[in-house]
């Protein structure tokens, strides 16, 4: 039997490195450094999991009907992966927008920062 696929997308510096625990828990863990790669990622494996960054589109660069940078992914994600599980990193600051996008397409799970490991095992646990 393969291992499940775990797809990280950091696209900053404050994305946690859960290697270590993706390694321990026995998963595939794939990672990318833009949402370009992450929908070129997803079109060929789709992943069992995937752990990416929230933020919020304040400066509305998302095309004015957008609320992050992850709707477009999230959207791709339901046709290429269905059945893939997002766990969603946000700042507190931008945890009322991640809960909105969350009632648009639901996530898997949402950590908020600063993500413990244990935060994120029983995330992955569940």
């Amino acid at each position: 039997m393969s291992k499940p696929i775990l797809l990280s997308i950091v696209e900053s510096r404050g994305h946690p490195d859960f290697c270590d625990l993706y390694d321990r828990l026995g998963f595939d863990h794939q990672w990318v450094t833009s949402m370009r790669k992450a929908l070129g990622f997803v079109k060929k494996t789709a992943p069992d999991y995937v752990v990416a960054e929230f933020f919020y589109g304040y400066g509305n660069n998302y095309a004015g009907v957008n609320i992050s940078n992850l709707d477009v992914f999230l959207y791709s994600l339901e046709k290429y992966a269905p059945q893939a599980k997002v766990i969603a990193l946000v700042q507190k600051p931008e945890r009322q927008h991640a809960d909105r996008l969350n009632e648009i397409i639901p996530y898997h799970g949402i950590a908020q920062y600063p993500v413990r490991e244990s935060d994120m095992k029983n995330l992955l646990g569940s």
